[in-house]
């Protein structure tokens, strides 16, 4: 299927690693020009050039910069001051009790998880509505709906994001901008993998036996029963991203295995 992305420039947050690596790969292999970002000019540079050796005639954009701050969309927004797909991918997780969760811990995941995406859509989405055409993504999180009690400050601000993403999308009405959520769970990227690796060893077993054990006992709604590949969330991020979906806005769009029961 062809995506319909060549002649597109994409801004993926925080896409060195894991899912925004990915998106960033995807997006490019459909065709799309990609702003690649990362806090670090080495980071961006590395992945820009892993993007590269997959994809011979990826057309790729580096943009180093902490996007979690005013200053680095500010930066951004001077450099690259119009893109037509813009992929809110940028955060940060942490698991911890909510009492020992301090102001400091609350804010951090806020600036990163939220207001990064406030800031770029605000600055981004006046030029798609004004030309008539955009698609704004926010990557969510199955935790958004299921919220834990050992990671509330993520869960919250991934809530946050829900909303902040149906809220923006009714800006577009009567247009043929989009905006949407994606919601991945338990993906297997380089920290998850560096975990597997590490309970594997401390246990003496194989990584595949703990992640058996981990669906088995801490995840047994997954009807999938395994990490989701980063790759397979990006595909769902590039067709929202097309032209194809001109008719999905103000969505939140599972990709979280069936974790969630309800069909709502």
């Amino acid at each position: 299927m062809d995506l319909q992305l060549h002649g597109k420039t994409a801004l993926v947050s925080g896409s060195t690693l894991g899912i925004g690596a990915a998106i960033a790969s995807t997006l490019a292999r459909e065709g799309a020009t990609v702003i690649v970002n990362g806090r670090t000019q080495e980071r961006v540079d590395e992945a820009v050039s892993r993007i590269t050796g997959e994809i011979p005639n990826a057309q790729l954009r580096g943009a180093a910069g902490d996007l979690s701050i005013e200053a680095g969309v500010d930066a951004m927004a001077k450099e690259f001051p119009n893109v037509d797909i813009l992929v809110n991918n940028l955060g940060a997780f942490e698991a911890k009790p909510f009492f020992d969760i301090t102001d400091a811990d609350w804010l951090l995941m806020w600036e990163k998880n939220v207001m990064s995406g406030v800031r770029l859509s605000r600055h981004y989405m006046r030029g798609m509505l004004d030309r008539n055409w955009g698609r704004v993504i926010f990557i969510s999180s199955e935790a958004g709906l299921n919220l834990s009690r050992n990671t509330v400050h993520y869960g919250v601000t991934k809530t946050a994001v829900l909303g902040l993403s149906r809220a923006l999308a009714e800006l577009t009405v009567g247009t043929a901008v989009t905006v949407n959520a994606v919601l991945p769970s338990d993906t297997r990227t380089e920290a998850t993998a560096a975990w597997i690796e590490g309970v594997a060893k401390k246990k003496g077993v194989g990584a595949a036996e703990v992640e058996k054990e981990y669906f088995e006992k801490t995840r047994p709604s997954s009807l999938i029963r395994r990490f989701a590949e980063p790759a397979e969330v990006a595909a769902l991020v590039a067709f929202v991203a097309s032209p194809l979906s001109a008719i999905t806005n103000g969505a939140a769009l599972r990709a979280e295995g069936g974790i969630i029961h309800s069909i709502g």
